[in-house]
This record gives structure tokens, sequence and C-alpha cells, in this order.
């Protein structure tokens, strides 16, 4: 009777309340999260420049461009955190993702461009193309290029993934596969002639849906939607965890083998959360390229994707808010040192990752729960004394 009661209740909490219940963490990281960007956006657009508490139009987009890396980061920990696949090429999901946006952007350009080509964006017209390559075909509609943003990185990997996790590929040897994937996509995307702006990238963005790029409200809304973007995120990512689905993948991680010889097809439980951290990183990488204006074959340099390994490490793998922090964290100390120390920061970067793997295997919020948890101890020792 007792149970039945408890169930009834259960279900008549909101699902975002249910999903969240037992995560403490996550609920503190997202309402921060949400009061920062509500004040940000309230002090951006309704508080004079000339007060101490305006908050800069660049501000917004930094903010924005590390909402866009915690949703990255959340994906690689969704695989690295919780199925044990350490991808050292989510870089070219989200660079991926942030092409499908970038052809977008650049289609909505027309004859706005330095050439006038109402049809074909600059860098094509100084190449000497006569038409409109037929990948980029359908991307003036902005539902097409959305669903791009997610079908073409899932697509890569549900082909990566389903050849691999059916060699049975693990550990070491599919981290480098995933790097050797990123890289070679790298220098495809290098070529002039692969119709993607060569290393220039994409670039000279004018305007999303028909409202301008360099507007503050415009700014303002993509800082909203990356927020909203990240907490769906989230919400997707440990609804799938607080599942039977979740558990299994719990069982590979700790121990594939033995799982498989209970009769689960370990395959396609790890083919189906890494399609769906890649679509992850896809939206990622789309929320990414408006509020920064730029995407280049950069973005697949499997540094990249090695220094998101950094983030997820440092804010503490397999808890997924931590993954958000960890980005915060890193990314905001990369803006300060590398404008006042920019020799120093790939060396205390690569210190820091050697320090948290050493004495903080669990990162940052695993060292914030252990002190949480070492207070309560004392807290019940003095009390049983007291009494």
């Amino acid at each position: 009777m007792e149970t039945n009661m408890k169930k009834t209740e259960q279900k008549r909490k909101p699902i975002i309340l249910q999903i969240l219940e037992n995560d403490k963490g996550g609920k503190i990281v997202l309402s921060i999260l949400a009061l920062v960007v509500a004040y940000v956006s309230f002090a951006n657009l309704f508080i004079s420049p000339d007060s101490a508490f305006y908050i800069s139009t660049y501000t917004v987009t930094l903010l924005g461009k590390y909402l866009a890396f915690a949703l990255l980061a959340l994906a690689l920990d969704l695989v690295w955190g919780y199925i044990g696949i350490l991808s050292l090429g989510h870089g070219a999901f989200f660079a991926l993702g942030g092409y499908a946006m970038g052809m977008y952007l650049m289609r909505q350009i027309g004859d706005r461009g330095v050439y006038g080509n109402p049809e074909l964006p600059d860098f094509m017209v100084f190449m000497n193309l006569k038409e409109l390559p037929w990948f980029w075909y359908g991307f003036d509609n902005p539902i097409f290029a959305l669903i791009m943003v997610m079908f073409v990185p899932g697509l890569l990997a549900f082909v990566f993934g389903y050849l691999a996790f059916r060699s049975r590929v693990t550990g070491v040897y599919l981290s480098i596969i995933t790097q050797a994937m990123t890289y070679a996509l790298m220098l495809a995307f290098f070529r002039n002639d692969m119709g993607f702006g060569g290393n220039n990238g994409l670039t000279d963005f004018k305007d999303i849906l028909g409202f301008d790029l360099q507007s503050g409200g415009t700014r303002i809304t993509l800082l909203i939607i990356s927020f909203l973007a990240l907490f769906a995120g989230y919400l997707i990512a440990r609804f799938i965890m607080n599942s039977r689905l979740g558990r299994v993948c719990i069982a590979i991680r700790d121990g594939e083998s033995r799982t498989r010889f209970i009769g689960y097809r370990v395959e396609q439980y790890k083919l189906f959360i890494f399609i769906v951290s890649a679509a992850m990183a896809g939206i990622a990488g789309a929320l990414y390229v408006p509020q920064v204006g730029i995407i280049n074959p950069g973005v697949f340099s499997p540094l990249f994707s090695i220094e998101l390994v950094i983030w997820v490490a440092i804010g503490g793998r397999g808890t997924l808010y931590g993954a958000i922090v960890g980005a915060f964290i890193v990314n905001y100390a990369s803006t300060y040192f590398t404008s006042a120390l920019p020799e120093v920061w790939l060396y205390a970067l690569g210190g820091l990752f050697v320090f948290v793997t050493l004495f903080l295997p669990k990162g940052v919020v695993g060292l914030i729960s252990k002190i949480n948890l070492n207070m309560k101890k004392d807290k019940v020792e003095v009390q049983n004394v007291s009494s």
C-alpha cells in the first residue's frame, strides 16, 4: 500500500523533477547557470553601459561559447563516463554540426557578399566555381539545416561505431582510431576543392532567421537558446542514465565481457549511446558557430578533442554536471591565461591534467563531495561526543 502511494506521488511530479529528483549536484549547477544567464541577459539589455553592473556584449558571447562547450563536454561524458568509450574524436562531431550551421548562415548572406553573387558564397566565387555544389542544396532552409546538424554527426557515429563495436575494438585502440578519424577529416576539410572554404573555413555571417547576428537582442537570444539546449541535453542524458538502459551501460563500462556473457547485445547499447552523444555534440557545434562567427578545419584538430577530455576529467567524469563544471573552469582559465600568459597556458593545462589524474581521480566535483562527506562525519562525531 505504501509503495503504491509513493508511485502515485512520483507520477504527480513534473517529469523534470522526476529526472532530477536524486541529482543534487545537477540541480545546483543548472540553477546557478540559469541565474547567471538571467542576470547577464538583463544587465546587457536594460542596464546603462555607464553602470558598474552593465555586462558587455563580448561577455554575453563568451558565456554563450562556454555553454556550447559545456554541452559538448556533457556529450563526451555520456560515452566516456557511463559506457567507458574514451573518444578522442568528439571534436569531429562538434565541427560537423558547426559546418552544417555555417553552411546555412552562408546561404543567408545572398548578394551582400564581397562579390555580390546571390547564389555562391564569396570563397566559391574566388575559386571560380560556376555553380553551387550538390551537397550545399537545401541549406537555405533552416529546418533542413537543423536536421543536418544532428543527422550528419549521427550518421558518422553510426558508420564508425557499427564497424568499430562490431569488431569489438575497445580501450586505447578505439581511442586511437577516433583520433585518426578526426585527423583525417581535418586534412580533408583543409583542401580547397572540398567546397567548405579550405583553411579559411566559413565566416562573415550576416544574420540568422532574418535577425542581425551583431545585434544585442540576437546575442541574448542565442545565449538563452544555448542554455536551454544544455538544459535539455542534461535532462536527456540523466533520463537515459536513470533508466534500465543506463544501468546496462554502467555494467558494460565496469565489465563488458561479463555483460556480454549474461546475454546483452553490448554493441547495440554502445552504438545507441555513441549516436546520441554525437548528435548532442553536433548541436553544440551549431550553437558555437553563430556566436563566435567562424568555423574552420582547426576545430577538427586532435588537440581540441584531447582538450575536451581534459575538461571532463577536471570537472568529474561520470557525473554529467561535473563535465559542465570542468568545461567552464578550463575555458575561463584559457580565456584569461591566453591573453595574460599565452606561452604558459598549454604547460599549465597539461600540468593540471596530470595533477587531477594523480590526486583528484573524480575531478573537482568529486573533491567537493568528499569535503561535504567529511564535514557531515565530523558533525555526527561531535553530536555523538556531546550526547
